[in-house]
């Protein structure tokens, strides 16, 4: 699969048009599998390729099972200077109910062998409106977390797709999901006790320590270019997204038949500016509504500015220095408020 990757990489070398890469991301899967010689063997062939920033971020997603001490010293020596560490829970009750392979103590000793190791920029991922989790648990575990003080947090509600296992508990009454009021009082707690320790709430899921916003994400929500590579991987140009197969083998043929596995899908001009809606209200920031104006020639409509005018009535969001940005009332409705404002693809 390394030798597919690369190719791949070599095979997209003017995807980006020779912009610099400032954020590599190794994630989806379990990346932690890799060798500290395919790391380098991937990384040297992005920089042959691609022109990198020498402070580039450099991310590898890992569960805490996947980390030892050297494993961690392999990282390091691969050139990762950024850990995102899928603790969800530091409760066993919860990590069984989701059939994770680490318990609680694996959670904490990875974090603190990722400091023995010198990682100074780490990134965890919580979970809120699980089941049987209370709010005193919820803000308990958001304590333990704060224990060690990571430098970027990140917090999602459970949810249950149809075809996960959990959709099926649920349908077969295993299973029923928190009661939506209770997920949005986790939610504020989770906003206040972060804000409160100093965490800036700079995305709806995403909470980092002054200086530490995740680089790589942060492109994603600013409309950055970014490459996908690898099975599942997705691409995009800012004119067009391109999916690459999730098929392991049928990946690796088409690659060794020297052709890229991936579709391409064109972007209309309303697809661009309901997905500059969707990302920038999830954001601190909110909508630039003079960027709406110049770079798509687009205004809200008189249905749309009464709707924008009712949610600031009641609290939902605010409007200042000609942007749209929700409060913290208004993240708990942020998909609908956007579904909402979506114009017809054009």
């Amino acid at each position: 699969m390394t030798a597919a990757v690369a190719k791949e990489i070599e095979m997209q070398k003017d995807y980006l048009a020779g912009e610099e890469i400032g954020t590599i991301y190794f994630g989806g899967g379990t990346p932690s599998l890799l060798k500290e010689e395919e790391l380098k063997k991937i990384l040297g062939v992005i920089r042959t390729n691609f022109k990198v920033s020498p402070d580039a971020e450099i991310t590898l997603e890992a569960n805490p099972d996947d980390l030892n001490k050297n494993k961690l010293e392999e990282l390091r020596g691969a050139g990762v200077n950024r850990l995102s560490i899928g603790i969800q829970s530091f409760r066993d009750d919860i990590l069984k109910f989701f059939n994770r392979a680490h318990d609680s103590n694996e959670a904490v000793r990875s974090i603190e062998d990722a400091r023995t190791a010198g990682f100074n920029n780490i990134s965890i991922d919580l979970i809120y409106g699980v089941p049987g989790q209370d709010n005193n648990s919820w803000l308990k575990g958001l304590d333990d977390a704060l224990k060690f003080r990571p430098e970027h947090i990140s917090a999602y509600s459970l949810t249950i797709e149809e075809r996960t296992v959990f959709g099926k508990w649920r349908v077969a009454n295993k299973l029923t999901p928190m009661d939506e009021g209770l997920v949005a009082e986790q939610f504020e707690i989770l906003m206040d006790t972060l804000t409160k320790n100093g965490y800036d709430h700079y995305e709806i899921s995403n909470f980092s320590l002054p200086g530490y916003y995740s680089r790589h994400n942060s492109s994603y929500w600013n409309g950055t270019k970014y490459l996908g590579v690898g099975p599942s991987a997705h691409s995009y140009d800012r004119a067009s997204r391109q999916f690459n197969v999730s098929n392991n083998a049928i990946y690796v043929r088409r690659i060794e038949e020297g052709e890229l596995p991936n579709e391409r899908e064109l972007l209309s001009r309303g697809d661009k500016i309901n997905e500059y809606l969707m990302v920038k209200l999830r954001g601190k920031d909110g909508v630039d509504l003079e960027y709406l104006s110049k770079e798509f020639n687009f205004q809200f409509s008189e249905r749309q500015r009464q709707y924008i005018d009712e949610l600031a009535r009641l609290g939902k969001l605010v409007i200042e220095n000609n942007h749209l940005a929700l409060t913290n009332a208004g993240k708990l409705l942020a998909d609908k408020i956007a579904a909402d404002l979506f114009v017809i693809s054009e």
